[in-house]
């Protein structure tokens, strides 16, 4: 995916690994939480998975919203210039 960024717009390697590092630890977790469930609960993993995905594209996307959105604002009540999303500088 970044050979795919316009070559000008292009994230550092660095950047980029920070960026999907997150999202595959993300992947990750949910992925062992739904074979944990599955065989706690004995239910078909297939549908399991679904509702965690459901779970994770709605109310999880919501709670990472409003996460980033009171951190950002701790972050700049507080002047902390190092703790800003996105910068990694």
């Amino acid at each position: 995916k970044r050979l795919r960024e316009p070559k000008e717009e292009r994230r550092p390697w660095r950047i980029w690994f920070y960026d999907t590092s997150k999202q595959a630890i993300g992947a990750l977790f949910i992925h062992f939480a739904n074979v944990f469930l599955s065989d706690l609960t004995e239910e078909d993993p297939c549908s399991l998975y679904l509702i965690n995905f459901i779970l994770d594209a709605t109310l999880g996307m919501l709670l990472i919203w409003l996460g980033v959105k009171v951190v950002s604002w701790i972050v700049q009540h507080k002047k902390h210039t190092y703790l800003v999303f996105g910068e990694y500088g």
